[in-house]
């Protein structure tokens, strides 16, 4: 799959729709280490029931939607469907396990790195065309992350492993959309999502169920987050995220999702009253620069 992100200027209803689908699915996934702050189950358990749960309104459209695309012919094609799910189950259960082992703020802005795991593999593995341009937009957009988790000062606090394992999840990140930009080339939004949340439950309930046990929350405001997680930032954010993929290089679109740990910022800000000070404003006002630059620049993956 090829497309340069010049085209993304030059309005294209499918690319102006795609941008608008991949910001909100940015948006909606940004909203969820809110959920799983207030969630009442482990961090394990979260993750299961965000990917389990969600199954509910994918599996729904997925049954009265008319046109569903080309359906899987081989075994190589449902072991390609199941790819991003295990993926995602990796990267999940890495993120979670990363916030139990070091400080917030360096699991966060680590696992921010999947863009630039993205840009490398395309790069070295599918021989992506990458101009400078794009590659400043993407040190800019990184550099907007720092500032806005309290810049470097900020790595000091954490441990060692645990800031290891974030990035391990950024690395996971960054397959999963590599995954998800391949199949879109042959599959509908629907089918995969289907497919890699379905292998996403199977592969994180064996990790969830011995490392925590403890997999029901307590109340029925426990099920409701757990409920808000999977329908917000799953169901409707990764929906949103892989039918942009379809029109938009997953180089582009993995620097776009940046905008997570923003709108994290201003969820903490609203919700839990987290004040945000000169320097997350600062580095939020960086991140969308950083986004607004790489927009401009030829990017193909």
């Amino acid at each position: 799959m090829s497309q340069t992100a010049s085209t993304l200027s030059e309005a294209s209803p499918s690319n102006r729709l795609a941008l608008a689908a991949l910001v909100l699915g940015g948006a909606a996934i940004g909203g969820s280490p809110i959920f799983v702050r207030l969630s009442e189950t482990g961090p394990m358990a979260t993750a299961f029931w965000r990917v389990t749960l969600a199954l509910i309104p994918i599996f729904i459209v997925s049954l009265v939607k008319t046109d569903a695309g080309p359906k899987p012919q081989s075994l190589s094609d449902y072991g390609l469907l199941v790819l991003p799910g295990l993926m995602l189950a990796l990267d999940l259960a890495a993120w979670h396990l990363s916030l139990t082992m070091t400080s917030v703020a360096n699991a966060t802005l680590l696992a921010n790195l999947a863009p630039v795991f993205v840009t490398l593999i395309a790069v070295l593995f599918f021989k992506a065309r990458t101009s400078g341009v794009f590659l400043l937009g993407l040190v800019l957009a990184l550099a907007g992350v720092v500032i806005l988790k309290g810049g470097p000062a900020g790595l000091g606090n954490g441990d060692l492993s645990g800031d290891g394992t974030a990035m391990i999840a950024a690395f996971f990140y960054a397959c999963y959309i590599l995954a998800i930009g391949r199949l879109r080339s042959r599959f509908d939004t629907i089918r995969i999502m289907l497919w890699s949340t379905a292998s996403a439950a199977v592969c994180i309930f064996p990790i969830a169920f011995f490392f925590e046990g403890q997999m029901l929350p307590a109340t029925l405001y426990g099920w409701s987050i757990l409920f808000g997680l999977a329908f917000v930032s799953h169901a409707g954010g990764q929906v949103a995220i892989t039918y942009a993929l379809a029109y938009l290089p997953p180089a582009f679109s993995s620097l776009t999702l940046l905008l997570q740990p923003v709108v994290a910022a201003i969820l903490a800000w609203a919700l839990l009253d987290e004040a945000i000070g000169t320097m997350q404003a600062l580095g939020a006002s960086v991140v969308l620069a950083g986004i607004m630059v790489a927009r401009t620049a030829r990017s193909s993956a």
